[in-house]
């Protein structure tokens, strides 16, 4: 049927073409297949050059129109076999593409949860940019300012200050410095008491404050909400005999109160002398003003805020630029126990000793003393002593053991008062042109 036809390629199995003997597909060698008995060889690669690009002579045309029908069903065979290859390989770039994009995935989401084990968390911001939560920024933050202070803190002589963190402004005040500026400030010690050490600093801007360092000793019974509140309480207190508090800060066992600088220094140094003034009694007159400003303020803390002092000493009473005494406050105890640490320090100015040195004795023997520690101040005119005993007796009454006995900072504050307006009036019955101010 098919022989010296010059056919080529692989003869397909078909029930009609099995009916054909091997003599039907003689003379045609480019033939293969299972019928004939001959081995089809593998086909060209599918990116190299096929087998039909070699060239072949054609075939005389009336071979060709014998074998039409042939043809026609040997090239529908081959061209499904071809659109088969097609999809197979479709398929499989398909199949490769997927698992390499799933194992992307996979190794993306492997790394990302063991940078999540390791880092801090991270959120996406707005913008889409990557950065910290809330919570690793403020741990961050903190170290970061804690290492910067430890190396500031070197350059401040006594001013020390262990842990981070912003300054607190009390009743509205203008926010002038900060805890940074406090850091670079040079610092000047003031003195050191029971509740804490005091500094001068000087700041960039030529602002002068007086910071005190609480002992941390002293602050371990206190949480930092109730410092807080003891922080409001005091920074709303304003009065021209108290020392304003105007900003304060605190971390863990770190406590600072802010205050204005008060140039004349202590009432201590006032009385005991310093390094470069000797320590002698105050006049009588410097006596009673003095008193009546500590009172003034104190009552204004009993009275107007329902607060107390609690540390009243002459170390905590300061002299302004008009040797004004500013009171600072502190808030502790009872308002009794201010009324007697007035009467201590009332007895501290008169005779100039310091209360370590006061002895237990009645009031009569007291007034002995008084005089006898004076020793006859240059100052003291004829009538003197009797000026002195007044001002005495309201030490004593402040100082009496029994709490109840004791007057209020607000009727304190009525003697000395009226103590004064009996001086002025036996002053100017004895001469009209003379008086105190």
């Amino acid at each position: 049927m098919s022989s010296f036809n010059n056919l080529s390629g692989a003869i397909p199995v078909t029930p009609t073409l099995l009916r054909f003997d091997l003599s039907s597909f003689s003379s045609n060698p480019s033939l293969c297949g299972e019928i004939i008995h001959k081995e089809c060889h593998p086909a060209a690669p599918f990116f190299g050059p096929s087998p039909a690009a070699v060239t072949v002579a054609p075939p005389p045309a009336a071979i060709i129109s014998q074998n039409q029908a042939l043809q026609g069903v040997d090239m529908t065979q081959s061209g499904q076999k071809t659109k088969h290859k097609k999809n197979v390989l479709i398929i499989g770039f398909s199949s490769g593409a997927f698992v390499l994009i799933g194992s992307v995935i996979c190794f993306v989401i492997a790394a990302k949860k063991q940078k999540t084990q390791k880092k801090p968390k991270v959120a996406i911001a707005s913008a889409g940019i990557i950065g910290p939560t809330a919570e690793s920024v403020a741990v961050m933050q903190i170290d970061q300012q804690e290492s910067e202070l430890e190396e500031k803190v070197k350059r401040v002589q006594g001013l020390h200050v262990g842990k981070s963190g912003s300054l607190s402004f009390c009743a509205g005040e203008a926010h002038l410095y900060t805890l940074d500026h406090l850091m670079r400030a040079s610092a000047e010690l003031l003195g050191r008491g029971t509740m804490g050490t005091t500094y001068k600093a000087v700041l960039d801007n030529r602002l002068i404050v007086s910071v005190k360092r609480l002992d941390a000793i002293k602050l371990s019974d206190g949480s930092k909400e109730i410092f807080e509140q003891h922080m409001e309480s005091v920074g709303g207190l304003r009065h021209p005999n108290l020392v304003p508090l105007r900003a304060y800060f605190q971390a863990r066992e770190e406590r600072l109160l802010i205050y204005d600088y008060q140039p004349n220094g202590s009432l201590f140094s006032l009385i005991h002398g310093s390094k470069s003034t000797r320590a002698k009694p105050l006049h009588w007159t410097s006596c009673l003003k003095i008193a009546e400003d500590v009172a003034q303020g104190l009552s204004y803390i009993h009275q107007a805020w329902r607060l107390v002092h609690g540390n009243l000493k002459s170390s905590n009473v300061l002299l302004g630029p008009d040797f004004e005494a500013c009171v600072i406050p502190v808030n502790r105890l009872t308002s009794k126990a201010d009324v007697y640490a007035f009467g201590v320090l009332l007895l501290e100015l008169i005779t100039g000793k310091p209360p370590s040195l006061l002895p237990l004795l009645v009031p009569q023997d007291l007034v002995n003393w008084v005089r006898s520690a004076r020793d006859h101040h240059p100052d003291d005119g004829a009538g003197e002593d009797n000026r002195l005993e007044m001002l005495l007796e309201v030490a004593i009454a402040c100082s009496l053991p029994s709490p109840e006995q004791r007057p209020t900072m607000w009727q304190v504050l009525k003697m000395l008062q009226e103590i004064k307006e009996t001086v002025l009036q036996e002053d100017s019955e004895l001469d009209p042109q003379t008086g105190m101010s």
